[in-house]
């Protein structure tokens, strides 16, 4: 079960919230949340939205993942944050070629998604 995963030998994970990769997806959060608001206002509802939605999407999948009953069905849930990673990912590169965003910007939450991923893939091998 997932109540018992160790991250530490000596720390038992009690909660989502005491998971690194759900406190890095939670920067990337607000990351994204203080960068869009920049965008034009006609983005506001197309591509800025889907970039908050998709954002909101990593911690959420880890969040739900880490509760359900199974560690085959958390290993699922982490492949979905992936994917959310890769689309946020895409998303960020569209931002930058539309000129929405500076490329440091774009840069720097690519390579917390980078991280985050890599996290998530040892976490996958964990389980």
């Amino acid at each position: 079960m997932v109540e018992d995963i160790d991250i530490k030998e000596e720390t038992k994970i009690q909660n989502f919230q005491d998971l690194r990769i759900w406190q890095e997806g939670i920067k990337v959060v607000k990351k994204i949340y203080r960068l869009t608001p920049s965008f034009p206002k006609e983005e506001m509802y197309g591509l800025a939205s889907q970039m908050r939605r998709c954002a909101v999407s990593i911690p959420s999948n880890i969040a739900e993942g880490f509760k359900r009953f199974h560690n085959n069905e958390f290993r699922q849930f982490l492949y979905i944050t992936l994917g959310s990673c890769a689309e946020l990912e895409t998303q960020l590169l569209i931002a930058d070629e539309l000129d929405y965003i500076d490329t440091k910007s774009k840069e720097n939450i690519i390579e917390d998604l980078n991280h985050i991923s890599r996290m998530i893939y040892n976490l996958i091998k964990r389980l």
